[in-house]
């Protein structure tokens, strides 16, 4: 759902900013027993509202969407991370570049870590320009449509789903948001008259929200997958 609509929503957007380059950020941070999984997505959750704040972020960045996965470890420890498609000013590439090193700092710094985490960054870098091809349709197409998927892909991959780590996962991440957007971008995945709790895009830092439902899943064995209830 949501990258339909961030695909649907593209054309005009980089019809409104047709200068504008695109960045794929992944955050890290080191895994964490499973039980303490909510406590290390709040704090991620809180050292990026630190980062976005941030002078280097912010002079460059016209907009922003972030998700967060979370992969199994094979010590059935947690591992959440943040995955971050960032649409950005052409100038970033020519007087204010940012360079992998400088953003693992940032991210460090921000998250108060006191080891070096690992961090990647990756322009989304378009195709060679082809005669009477330009904007969405063509410079950027495949290369951004890998990125967004990338981004707004499953939160918690179904191979690393098994009955009492699932149980334990779902029980802290209970009100948790996993996805937030900024700047041009905030909006870009609403549709009608769906709110912010609809589509879980996160203000708060800690990512909290009492008002929501309870999610709870089930094993289907007929489908080999999990299911709401």
């Amino acid at each position: 759902m949501w990258q339909a609509r961030l695909l649907k929503a593209l054309p005009s957007i980089e019809a409104a900013y047709p200068t504008a380059r695109w960045l794929f950020l992944t955050l890290t941070v080191r895994n964490c027993p499973v039980t303490e999984l909510r406590h290390t997505v709040q704090s991620m959750n809180i050292a990026w509202h630190r980062l976005i704040k941030r002078r280097e972020f912010d002079s460059n960045t016209l907009g922003w969407i972030r998700t967060t996965e979370v992969t199994r470890g094979r010590d059935d420890s947690a591992h959440p991370h943040f995955h971050v498609l960032m649409m950005v000013r052409p100038s970033y590439f020519t007087h204010n570049y940012i360079t992998q090193r400088r953003w693992t700092e940032l991210w460090q710094d921000c998250a108060r870590l006191d080891y070096t985490p690992i961090v990647h960054v990756k322009a989304v870098k378009p195709k060679s320009r082809l005669s009477g091809l330009s904007g969405f349709s063509g410079l950027y197409e495949m290369p951004l449509r890998r990125a967004i998927s990338e981004t707004l892909k499953y939160s918690v991959k179904p191979q690393d789903m098994s009955d009492d780590w699932l149980i334990e996962l779902t029980r802290q991440v209970h009100h948790l948001r996993f996805i937030a957007s900024g700047g041009v971008l905030k909006d870009v995945l609403r549709e009608g008259e769906e709110t912010e709790s609809d589509l879980l895009l996160a203000d708060d830092p800690t990512g909290d929200d009492a008002s929501e439902p309870d999610v709870f899943f089930k094993w289907r064995r007929d489908i080999k997958r999990y299911v709401k209830r």
